[in-house]
């Protein structure tokens, strides 16, 4: 008895069939329609440059010479870790209004272990980061497996823990912490493969970031290529990779000629590329935006809720325990009003940054972007002399800008449809 071979058939799945070629000619050369179509994403962009281009003008030059550019990375880079943590939080549909207190009670048990009893500082920092574990998931308890909604869960936080802080301190500042410690957040890597007047480690760094960026944006094209998604055609994907380059390699050109590679920008690199794999490639990352998205239906499908959520704060409590270690650092010591305010701040980058209000939405690239634009806008408002009252009233018109910008997205997409 023969066996009667069926004849080859082309059914297989566009995503198998797709190659490289295919993205080296595929996608739309309409730059409206891409605009348009990522509108949340590309705005904030378009916003962020504009922003550093009008302080730029006004501030004569001087938003983007090498010191304050320097500057801008060593003050705000607490604030670009919390808004890490907070725009996952935020995605998952929660929010955290503790992180400024744990900010301070991670900075204070830091200090009283290496300023009162002379440990090494790497103490002070482990110890920080497993209180900052500790924080995380007692707020997870009680949001995950208690049920009480995670905006009165970090409410009661912020209190309790801003007052361990002050039990911890004893109502009194703690300085100075020892020169290694003060290096997590003030200290450069110059000089490691030479340089005539600039660091030529910088702009190394600097090119395999470009590199890096290249590489990750052709291979995340042609993945939706082969599910069929819409791109930009490949002179605009190329002209896109350019102008990042060249944004990020003026970047590393300004740092190579002040100080060299400040350690807690390749602190926040690290933890901006970990999580960017962490929300985009891994299974926890699809069941935050799941949870966010729809809660029944993550449910339904399967998805452990409870571990996630009580995963989501444990996270939250580790980088603001690393934000802690970072701004005791730079302020040399620990207060016990350190970290105030501080939350606002975080939840205001991952809003600006495209983080939808009711979850789902929201990417780390975003937060961080968002995270800068209020650096920028800050850093520029000190430079014109500018009173502290009218930056926290433009801070909060911008603010209100972005989630209504939000609002006006959905309602548009709504009405598509």
């Amino acid at each position: 008895m023969t066996r009667t071979v069926p004849p080859e058939t082309n059914d297989t799945p566009a995503e198998v069939q797709a190659t490289p070629t295919a993205a080296l000619h595929g996608g739309t050369s309409d730059l409206r329609e891409l605009i348009t179509r990522n509108m949340r994403t590309s705005g904030i962009y378009v916003a962020f440059v504009a922003i550093i281009a009008l302080f730029a003008v006004l501030t004569g030059g001087t938003s983007l010479s090498p010191g304050n550019i320097t500057n801008i990375v060593l003050q705000y880079s607490y604030i670009l870790v919390l808004a890490i943590g907070m725009v996952i939080v935020i995605i998952a549909g929660h929010i955290d209004l503790s992180v400024g207190s744990v900010v301070a009670l991670t900075g204070a048990v830091s200090a009283v272990l290496v300023i009162q009893h002379g440990m090494p500082w790497w103490v002070g920092v482990l110890a920080a980061i497993a209180v900052g574990l500790a924080v995380g998931a007692w707020h997870g308890f009680w949001v995950a497996y208690v049920g009480i909604p995670a905006f009165i869960v970090t409410l009661a936080g912020m209190l309790l823990f801003r007052g361990l802080t002050l039990q911890v301190l004893h109502n009194i500042s703690l300085s100075p912490f020892p020169p290694a410690y003060g290096k997590v957040a003030s200290g450069f890597l110059n000089g490691l493969i030479g340089g005539n007047g600039y660091d030529a480690f910088t702009l190394l760094i600097g090119v395999l970031a470009v590199a890096g960026y290249a590489v990750s944006g052709f291979r995340t094209r042609l993945a939706r290529i082969r599910y069929k998604q819409p791109v930009e055609s490949f002179p605009l994907f190329v002209a896109r990779v350019v102008a990042v380059g060249a944004v990020v390699m003026a970047f590393a050109w300004q740092l190579a000629h002040a100080r060299g590679l400040p350690i807690v920008l390749i602190i926040l690199g690290v933890l901006v590329v970990a999580y960017g794999v962490i929300t985009n490639r891994s299974v926890f990352g699809r069941q935050v935006y799941a949870i966010g998205g729809n809660l029944s239906a993550a449910t339904l499908s399967g998805v452990k809720v409870r571990m996630v959520n009580f995963w989501i704060f444990v996270n939250m409590g580790f980088l603001s325990a690393v934000a802690g270690v970072i701004y005791s650092s730079r302020s040399n010591g620990a207060q016990p009003a350190a970290g105030n305010m501080f939350e606002l701040d975080a939840i205001a980058a991952a809003f600006i940054g495209g983080a939808a209000v009711t979850g789902g939405v929201g990417t780390v690239v975003g937060a961080m972007v968002g995270g800068l634009i209020m650096a920028v806008m800050s850093n520029g408002m000190q430079l014109m002399g500018i009173d502290q009252s009218v930056q926290s009233v433009v801070k909060g018109l911008v603010l209100l800008l972005a989630v209504a910008f939000d609002v006006y997205n959905k309602r548009r997409a709504g009405s598509s449809r």
